[in-house]
């Protein structure tokens, strides 16, 4: 732990006006990001006596070595500044809004002669209307299924309805009348676009109409007694008020919002949204953080307005233009401002005092308050068993301190062919998948054991082949990515496009001591010494240190133990999935690759068509000519080359 008072600015060096900052630590790593309309006034409060911090803010500025500021013209500038750098740093002690998924919404392709409508995640694009978001998917689905009873569009995809219309005959959809097959012209385009006019003005809101005419049809079908109709309306009727149902009007002015509440302690804080669609619920999101250090719920408001809709920008989702909050943001005409850049139009936030909104607001609160104590009861064990698991291994390793950053290498081959490698990342005792990595060993000699100590000894000096230069240098434009340094025997792949330059406190790979041992000299050779370095090894559970004779057991129920364990099994799941790709992907070129007269472009042409060289097999000549490009003469080639018993 660092001292603050080695790195505190000299009195009177940090200027007055408006700001970011940043923290960082003994790597150089961004470790928090913080904006002021003061830059002094407030990091002054940072270096007082440390009995006097808050528990959090006391470990930052105890992990940080440095701290740096720019300065702005205005407040917005570095609310905007603010939020860059966090996206870009993503430093450890920032508080985080996500929830680890995306929201589904319902999607209609209006820029289509046939529009469908299906579930969508993702970025907004034109032409295509939306309807959400959902908080799950299945309520898309269930919605779309009881729907398309009453208005039976096209919920297929393109390649379904080009396959259909080859046929000639529709699906099972269109058999049991839950789409009107356009497919095979049962309907024209202005008919079953009259179909989804229908469709979205009812999920727009305007239920009477469609209530109205199935209650009178099936009144007139029974008078007339046709009951078999009159049946069928009915269960129409209660379909419709399925839907309604589940789409409470909350607003009787078909308001457009979003209610966000707060509820916390003195540590943690937990967020709900809900979604405002044409005054219905149509989604609710849920976030819990740990409490910046005094940090009030008008900072808190505002630092979630940010964060959120700037991801919501980013991503292309919508933006509302009300905006309802249980605390007023710091800077509320600030905040609009850069709100309304996102959304380019104008934004309101405001606290409703009375009336439906005051309610609903109530509501958002109550589930706020649930969340967070539903948050504890779950996380209490979980995070008990992460903390004792990582004292363990710094007391069983006899490290200065407990390992928070743990990564770990595997390999995967077959005698000796294919082989790939993974690097996975935990921190604080739970994976970080977008640090990952992934290899591709070509040209490995040897045995597979042999292989295994090359490969580790490879993927070793990839990891750290900079992490001496890094330590005086700041990763900011250019951070380990692993393609700096030219190497034909190995190639690296990411999961993301994100980069990383702090290294591990420690370092697993998978096996014993020729393994690790081998590890251990490429550190040595780079002038690694801060890294902990172990071995694996899986029959008895091992863990090996370099140089050692002798492993060091821990105990069969030591949390310790099972966190090693996850963390190898995690790396060899990831390396045995890049395996099974890439092995697929040779094996499957390497069929078409033996056909005489194929180019790259013809093979790409065969898997596009038939999808797989098992259909391509059993495809007749005739079906084969019908690829583009492909004559009688080539056709029946690849025919007897794929069937060499019957020529």
């Amino acid at each position: 732990m660092a001292d603050p008072s080695t790195y505190r600015p000299a009195a009177g060096t940090i200027p007055t006006q408006p700001g970011v900052y940043r923290f960082r630590d003994e790597s150089s790593r961004v470790v928090y990001v913080g904006k002021a309309k003061n830059l002094r006034a407030r990091l002054s409060n940072y270096f007082q006596d440390l009995t006097q911090l808050h528990p959090r803010t006391r470990q930052m500025v105890q992990t940080a070595a440095s701290v740096e500021w720019t300065v702005v013209a205005s407040e917005v500038e570095a609310l905007q500044l603010e939020y860059t750098w966090i996206k870009k740093y993503d430093p450890r002690f920032n508080v985080k809004y996500r929830d680890d998924k995306s929201y589904p919404y319902l999607a209609i392709t209006m820029n289509e002669p046939f529009p469908r409508a299906f579930v969508y995640r993702g970025p907004q694009r034109k032409g295509v209307r939306y309807f959400g978001p959902y908080s799950h998917a299945w309520a898309i689905r269930e919605t779309l299924d009881l729907l398309t009873r009453v208005f039976p569009m096209r919920t297929c995809s393109k390649g379904v309805f080009n396959r259909h219309a080859q046929l000639g005959r529709p699906c099972l959809l269109g058999y049991i009348d839950k789409c009107c097959a356009p497919c095979v012209d049962k309907v024209t385009a202005p008919e079953h676009m009259e179909v989804v006019r229908g469709f979205i003005s009812f999920l727009s809101g305007n239920t009477g109409a469609v209530t109205a005419r199935l209650e009178k049809d099936m009144m007139a079908a029974a008078a007339d007694l046709d009951f078999e109709r009159a049946a069928r309306l009915r269960d129409d009727l209660e379909a419709i008020a399925k839907v309604m149902e589940r789409q409470s009007i909350v607003f009787s002015d078909g308001t457009d919002a979003d209610v966000i509440a707060t509820y916390g302690d003195e540590l943690e804080s937990s967020i709900q949204l809900f979604h405002i669609r044409d005054g219905r619920v149509k989604g609710q999101r849920g976030f819990v953080v740990e409490k910046p250090g005094g940090s009030s719920d008008a900072e808190l408001v505002t630092d979630f307005l940010m964060q959120f809709y700037g991801e919501q920008r980013d991503g292309g989702a919508e933006i509302p233009r009300d905006i309802m909050v249980s605390a007023e943001p710091e800077n509320l005409a600030d905040v609009e401002q850069v709100l309304a850049g996102y959304r380019e139009g104008p934004v309101h936030i405001r606290i409703p005092v009375r009336g439906e909104k005051r309610e609903l607001m109530e509501t958002v609160e109550g589930n706020a308050k649930e969340a967070l104590r539903q948050h504890k009861l779950k996380r209490q064990g979980d995070l008990t068993t992460r903390s004792a698991a990582l004292q363990q291994l710094q007391e069983a390793l006899f490290m200065d301190e407990a390992p928070l950053r743990i990564e770990c290498t595997d390999i995967s081959h077959i005698q000796g062919t294919d082989v790939v490698a993974s690097l996975v990342v935990f921190e604080d005792g739970l994976p970080k998948k977008s640090d990952y990595r992934r290899y591709r060993i070509r040209d490995a000699a040897g045995d597979g054991h042999s292989n295994d100590v090359a490969s580790i000894a490879e993927i070793t000096r990839r990891r750290f082949a900079r992490h001496v230069e890094d330590k005086t240098t700041v990763p900011d434009a250019e951070e380990f990515d692993g393609t700096r340094f030219s190497d034909e025997q190995i190639t690296e792949y990411t999961t993301t496009g994100k980069r990383f330059a702090y290294p591990p406190q420690l370092f697993i790979v998978d096996g014993g001591a020729p393994q690790v041992n081998a590890a251990a000299e490429v550190l040595a050779e780079l002038g690694v010494d801060d890294v902990m370095l172990i071995g694996l090894a899986k029959r008895l559970e091992e863990v090996w240190l370099p140089g050692d004779d002798e492993p060091v057991i821990l105990p069969r129920n030591s949390q310790g133990l099972y966190l090693l364990q996850h963390i190898r099994d995690e790396a060899h799941r990831f390396a045995i999935t890049y395996h099974r790709q890439q092995r697929s992907a040779r094996l499957r070129v390497s069929e078409l690759d033996r056909i005489k007269g194929l180019g790259d472009s013809r093979k790409a042409e065969l898997v596009k068509h038939f999808g797989s060289v098992k259909k391509l097999r059993a495809a007749r000549v005739e079906e084969i000519q019908e690829v583009k490009g492909f004559g009688p003469k080539l056709a029946q080639n690849i025919y007897d080359q794929l069937h060499p018993e019957s020529s």
